[in-house]
């Protein structure tokens, strides 16, 4: 064999090679290019490898902490990449990986990447960005026109404003509701006579001002654990990011949120916002939005609706009425790497009243100067990427009625999934979809008969052993590397709100059949035959119930 004694060299030369030629098309790296663009789907499932390596594996091939003091050739490194990270990777976009939210990309989002890349444009500021700057703008108020439905005359006026904005472009539903309680925080805490506000002042002096012992935010207790993040960053502590009980349905119970409010007045503790979720992470379940508006505006709160999983359903005139009341929030959060279909790294928040962000700018005579129209000034974040190009193109390539059919496909395949495990005596459904997502959990026919007629000590020691058994089923899914599904854990009342854990679907991958859909479980229940300890003890309790009824 021969033996390949070549160096790469770090020359200038080299260096300005890097910059500026690109790989031959033979090459590794130009065989993927043409692979990528060819059939991106077919390259993944060729290149990521079937059964999953254990991570202490994966591990081992990146465990020096010492930056190489001399160069690699760009295939030779491009074929370590392949065989030791492509292959090792999540293929997030197979159709048979139902667990998560992400799905397959439409094909033209890679060429444009590239563009974009190549661009290299930093939101931050004009002179880094350009025409950058009033795409995103464009992007922030066809999003506001979709949910708020404004006059022609309202975008014109507002949309490409210097001193306003209609919303922020980040990476993520976390950093958009971060965004929106910020801005809330300093609504409310605003500047008032000789006081500056609580953006200049602190905390400590705003509440002295105004006289308050506490500040509060109210949420159902699906509501995302981003949203603890927001409470922390923003000095007012997760625990005061009051989690308010949920019916049968996942949804906040309203109720209970009046008494809150109620006990928090009679502490002197201000709740400046209510959030509603419009789709939960678990179960996709929505709030009573029109309801939560009513109370928000009865209690001068700030009514923030976290729409990340449910907003892109606006997109749907068959399911819109799902959202009825998400026009009346103060701000929303929608991610459009869910179901808007583009890349990782692309949340927003949108604000009903476009001088609302008025209450975060923030300038720099370096780069954010006033009068400016950088979009900087309105961000958490400073350097961002052109991300609003992705979403961009998608939404004029795809349009709103394009949107329409994954939304309701995505919804309908859920509710046909439901069917699926209901039909099947050996499944338990345990939250109908609202969206895209349900939950179910595999319970053999006669466990599900044990379970009706069991003491309550009995009962408890069954669910125990299911929840082992899907853990098990699901953990030994996700190896095997054919499909996919996630868990999570649930209190059923059916169950007598017992710590149930179950598995989680989203069907959002419009590339997902129904032959998949029934693979996967006929896959769950051959991989419940192999649990050696989870599957016997169920089987033992089963019979003993069984027959001593």
């Amino acid at each position: 064999m021969a033996v390949d004694n070549r160096k790469a060299d770090a020359t200038l030369e080299s260096l300005h090679r890097i910059f500026t030629v690109p790989e031959a098309p033979e090459s590794t790296l130009g065989l993927i290019e043409q692979k990528i663009s060819q059939n991106l789907n077919e390259f993944l499932g060729t290149h990521i490898a079937a059964r999953e390596k254990p991570l202490i594996e994966i591990e081992k091939d990146f465990s020096s902490a010492e930056i190489p003091e001399n160069p690699s050739f760009v295939s030779d490194h491009t074929q370590f990449l392949l065989t030791k990270l492509v292959a090792q990777s999540v293929h997030t976009s197979a159709p048979s990986f139902i667990g998560h939210m992400t799905s397959a990309l439409p094909y033209f989002l890679m060429p444009l990447s590239k563009i974009m890349i190549g661009l290299n444009q930093n939101l931050v500021k004009i002179e880094t960005s350009k025409a950058f700057t009033p795409l995103e703008r464009q992007v922030l108020g066809m999003m506001h026109n979709l949910i708020f439905n404004e006059e022609t005359s309202f975008y014109q006026q507002w949309m490409h404003s210097a001193d306003h904005s209609l919303g922020a472009f980040c990476s993520g539903g976390t950093i958009a509701n971060i965004t929106a309680l910020w801005v809330a925080r300093n609504n409310v805490l605003k500047p008032d006579g000789e006081f500056k506000g609580v953006a200049n002042e602190g905390l400590f002096r705003a509440m002295k001002h105004y006289g308050y012992d506490d500040l509060a935010i109210l949420v159902s207790e699906r509501g995302h654990y981003s949203l603890k993040k927001a409470a922390d960053v923003l000095g007012i502590g997760r625990d005061c990011l009051i989690p308010i009980k949920t019916d049968d349905n996942n949804r906040i119970r309203v109720d209970d949120l009046t008494a809150t409010l109620q006990s928090l007045k009679e502490k002197n503790i201000k709740p400046f916002a209510i959030i509603g979720v419009a789709g939960t992470t678990e179960t996709g379940n929505i709030d009573p939005l029109d309801e939560l508006a009513d109370i928000a505006q009865a209690h001068d709160c700030h009514f923030h609706v976290d729409a990340a999983w449910g907003g892109a359903t606006l997109m749907s005139n068959k399911y819109r009425s799902l959202l009825k009341g998400i026009e009346r929030a103060d701000s929303i959060t929608i991610d459009a790497h869910k179901q808007l279909y583009v890349p990782m790294g692309a949340g927003m928040v949108i604000f009903k009243n476009p001088a609302l962000m008025t209450s975060i700018e923030h300038h720099a005579e370096y780069i954010l100067r006033k009068g400016s129209k950088d979009l900087g000034s309105h961000t958490l974040e400073g350097s961002r990427s052109g991300m609003a190009m992705l979403l961009f193109a998608s939404l004029n390539i795809i349009s709103r009625q394009g949107y329409e059919m994954l939304i309701n496909n995505s919804i309908d395949k859920a509710k046909h999934f439901a069917n699926m495990v209901k039909q099947d005596p050996d499944f338990e459904l345990v939250t109908e979809p609202e969206l895209c997502l349900l939950t179910y959990r595999y319970v053999p026919a006669e466990t599900q008969q044990a379970l009706t007629i069991a003491n309550a000590e009995d009962k408890h020691l069954l669910h125990d052993a299911l929840n082992d058994l899907t853990k098990f089923i699901q953990k030994r899914q996700r190896e095997s590397g054919k499909s996919f599904v996630s868990r999570t854990r649930l209190t059923p009342e059916k169950w007598d709100h017992k710590i149930t854990t179950v598995f989680r679907v989203v069907l959002a991958n419009p590339l997902t059949t129904d032959n998949i859909l029934q693979d996967v479980l006929i896959e769950q229940k051959e991989l419940a035959k192999e649990s050696v300890h989870s599957l016997p003890r169920l089987f033992t309790l089963t019979k003993r119930i069984l027959a001593n009824n």
